[in-house]
């Protein structure tokens, strides 16, 4: 109890206060830089991530580094960033620098061995990245390409590829992606909109299938057939239930 009574709450205030503008300026740049998953970061991005995540620690808890200067830091790398990205766009030569490039270990069936050496990977993680490429027999492969992510990228022999309806000369439509028209209860009219739909129609089709009320529907999707898919939230079946 000592302990709490001896707590700064002017400095507790301060960090707090200072660690949601870090938050909020390390949202700014990041939407400045563009959204990437972490398996696709360049060697590039993950460096510029460490430390723009460095300065948000120092920004939230160091009172010795004026706040101007930690967000300076962050725009500075942030817009070296946004330009490294740039640069990369329109020059190959910029995108090989920052960016890396591909690297072919598997050649018409033979291991590039050499190649495996540039890019520090052994067989039995080549071996592994084909398991996880649902490949377990590497006589399998015709080509496999590290891709400037870390990524390996396999290409099958022609007679273990699955068959394609190309392939068995069959005529199907084009997939698409499905429409949200309700979530949570709501309609989504942008949605209808883009669809040619209006609100009316979709109730009107929602009665037909015998739906009255929507605070029970969880999603209902729509695909370029008309066709509606609703999902109840009032289904509570258990996952143990699922397995067993």
């Amino acid at each position: 109890m000592k302990m709490l009574y001896e707590i700064d709450f002017i400095e507790l205030f301060e960090v707090v206060i200072r660690s949601l503008l870090s938050l909020f300026v390390l949202f700014i740049a990041t939407k400045i830089i563009g959204k990437k998953q972490v398996s696709e970061l360049s060697l590039f991005d993950y460096v510029i991530g460490i430390s723009m995540g460095n300065f948000a620690a120092e920004i939230s808890l160091s009172n010795e580094i004026h706040f101007v200067n930690s967000i300076a830091a962050v725009v500075v790398f942030s817009l070296i960033s946004y330009l490294v990205s740039f640069l990369s766009l329109k020059s190959l030569f910029f995108r090989r620098l920052f960016v890396g490039k591909s690297t072919i270990l598997i050649q018409n069936g033979n291991i590039i061995k050499k190649n495996l050496w540039k890019v520090k990977m052994d067989v039995n993680e080549l071996l592994q990245q084909a398991r996880v490429n649902n490949i377990f027999d590497l006589s399998e492969v015709l080509f496999a390409i590290m891709e400037a992510n870390g990524q390996v990228s396999f290409l099958q022999k022609s007679i273990y590829r699955n068959l394609t309806p190309n392939d068995m000369k069959v005529d199907v439509s084009d997939s698409c992606l499905c429409a949200n028209v309700v979530i949570d209860g709501k309609i989504l009219e942008k949605n209808l909109l883009y669809m040619n739909k209006d609100s009316k129609w979709l109730l009107h089709q929602l009665k037909v299938m015998g739906i009255n009320d929507l605070s029970n529907i969880l999603l209902v999707t729509m695909d370029n057939n008309d066709k509606l898919t609703v999902y109840n939230s009032n289904v509570n079946m258990k996952s143990k239930d699922i397995l067993e």
